[in-house]
């Protein structure tokens, strides 16, 4: 079975304040940005719409059925939210995107990333594998979902959050994950308005 390589370079703005990491992304078929979550029924553009706009639709283009990656990347870089993924490379053992049908070739080295952005005060995951390691990684408890965990890395301490899904296969309604991913941000300081782009 064939290895993929992670397709995107890691996004790490120097401001960054919290490392989203998913766990990798969809074949490239399924793509509407070369981005980070670009599957555009993939609901993670939405869900930051909504925590800081109350605007599902703020980073959609929905004539042209995909997302608005010029505004994500200025959103992303003047907010201070960096992106990457729990693992470097894979094998698919099936013709789909699911965690669980992802077999992890090489994972991705955290502490390697968590060194470029000196700012960082916490990491966010959306799975449970991707939690599991991460705790392992950093000898932090396993949070519960909407939840997070404290951690030291460096001297500096960290959170660990567990964030909800941002799939439609996640059984809970867009609203109540925006909400959950708002409270992180707000926990962080990150929802000033004052911080425009």
């Amino acid at each position: 079975m064939q290895i993929e390589q992670h397709p995107f370079e890691p996004f790490l703005p120097s401001n960054a304040k919290v490392l989203m990491l998913g766990s990798f992304p969809p074949q490239e078929k399924r793509w509407s940005i070369r981005f980070y979550y670009p599957n555009f029924i993939n609901d993670m553009w939405r869900i930051l719409g909504l925590a800081f706009f109350g605007d599902k639709d703020r980073f959609v283009d929905a004539k042209a059925r995909k997302f608005r990656l010029d505004d994500i990347i200025k959103f992303c870089s003047a907010k201070g939210i960096a992106l990457y993924d729990t693992a470097t490379a894979i094998r698919r053992l099936k013709d789909n995107a699911s965690d669980k049908f992802l077999e992890v070739v090489e994972p991705t080295d955290v502490p390697a990333l968590l060194g470029h952005i000196p700012e960082c005060k916490a990491i966010a995951v959306t799975g449970e594998k991707a939690a599991a390691t991460l705790c392992a990684t950093f000898g932090a408890a396993q949070p519960r979902t909407g939840e997070y965990s404290g951690f030291t890395f460096k001297g500096h301490a960290l959170r660990l959050y567990r964030l909800p899904s941002s799939s439609r296969a996640y059984p809970l309604p867009l609203q109540q994950k925006a909400t959950v991913y708002k409270n992180m941000f707000q926990e962080l300081g990150m929802t000033d308005s004052s911080v425009s782009y």
